[in-house]
């Protein structure tokens, strides 16, 4: 364990990224850091996490924000209920603690939207607090080097993964540890096709002494994805078009689109005009197809999204339910959208959609 960590910790020392929130042991920024950067590569995140503390340089000032800033803010990140919970514990945050982070894992811990392996990162970056962060980087360098073969998805596994973490932890400077395991597996030991050949810990790695380089680490469960399908009706009237707002308990809650149906399958357009669900009342009388787009995919962690966009142009303003907001062409940037109408109204499509 000595030299794994004396290794590992040199390496770090030489080869880390220059990150922002790295130069601060700010729990605010560390914390913001850590939720972006969930499911979210370095690079992408980064703009993000820029973007986020010029905004709200405190938690004071996150607290005061509104849902809708946040969420335009965070758009084309994913995963929007990472949003929707950094909101609520900043406000909790300025309620229960008077806007000063708390210092203990425990606390920590008990905040809406932070896990183990965030509060950890936390604790021991900011508090310098021994607690293991252990992310898919760090599964996969201690599987691979100490030959561990027991699911990472899995309560034994998690528990002998956390066992060793913790035992190698112990007497380091906990915070420069944790980011340093992580650093390690995000650029060194990498999911695949690895540098083993530069690899300061080549001679000691039973991975790479066994061949088991592909093998390790193991997972258990595969994500199962469910197919959706969406036609988006893009409604237009001089240069006003409607949007509503995601309320359900479902993907994208709180952001907006345009009216939406959807079905089971790929359903010609005849059959999805007919699904009366969102009482808009169309005729050939007030209203003309202008044209339909190619189906695409967007991929989610449990979703495959199979969308398109039907354009229709409107003789006259018509009778649509209250859930809908009539919007002009130059204020629709002005809402959070998800990233599949983001880059249908970024695209060409944009450029034409209130043509007629």
């Amino acid at each position: 364990m000595d030299i794994f960590n004396t290794q590992i910790h040199i390496w770090y020392s030489i080869n880390k990224r220059e990150l922002p929130w790295r130069n601060s042991q700010n729990p605010y920024f560390v914390w913001l850091s850590e939720i972006i950067l969930q499911q979210t590569r370095i690079e992408q995140g980064l703009v993000y996490y820029l973007r986020f503390t010029e905004e709200f340089p405190t938690i004071s000032d996150l607290a005061n924000a509104s849902e809708d800033q946040i969420l335009k803010l965070w758009q084309g990140l994913g995963y929007y209920s990472r949003a929707r919970n950094l909101h609520f514990t900043a406000k909790h945050i300025v309620q229960k603690y008077h806007g000063t982070f708390p210092d203990n894992y425990k606390d920590i811990r008990s905040l809406k939207g932070i896990g183990d392996y965030t509060a950890a990162a936390i604790a021991s970056i900011s508090f310098n607090l021994e607690y293991p962060a252990i992310d898919g980087n760090v599964y996969r360098v201690l599987a691979r080097y100490f030959g561990i073969s027991d699911p990472t998805d899995t309560v034994t596994g998690k528990k002998i993964f956390k066992e060793l973490a913790s035992e190698l932890i112990k007497g380091t400077h906990p915070g420069t540890h944790n980011q340093a395991l992580m650093e390690f597996g995000a650029l060194q030991c990498k999911p695949k096709n690895p540098d083993c050949a530069t690899c300061p810990l080549n001679n000691s790695c039973y991975a790479l002494s066994s061949n088991k380089i592909g093998v390790l680490p193991v997972k258990q469960n595969k994500t199962i994805q469910r197919d959706r399908y969406f036609s988006y009706l893009v409604l237009l009237n001089d240069n006003h078009t409607w949007l509503r707002k995601r309320t359900e308990n479902d993907i994208w809650k709180n952001l907006f689109e345009f009216p939406l149906i959807e079905t089971n399958e790929e359903t010609e357009i005849d059959i999805v005009l007919k699904k009366n669900e969102l009482d808009i009342h169309l005729s050939p009388e007030t209203s003309l197809i202008r044209d339909i787009s190619p189906w695409k995919i967007h991929i989610l962690s449990h979703q495959r999204i199979h969308y398109r966009f039907i354009r229709i142009q409107l003789a006259k303003e018509i009778s649509t339910p209250n859930d809908l907001i009539r919007v002009n062409q130059e204020d629709i940037f002005n809402f959070a959208i998800p990233k599949l109408l983001e880059n249908y109204l970024n695209g060409t499509q944009f450029q034409r959609i209130f043509d007629k």
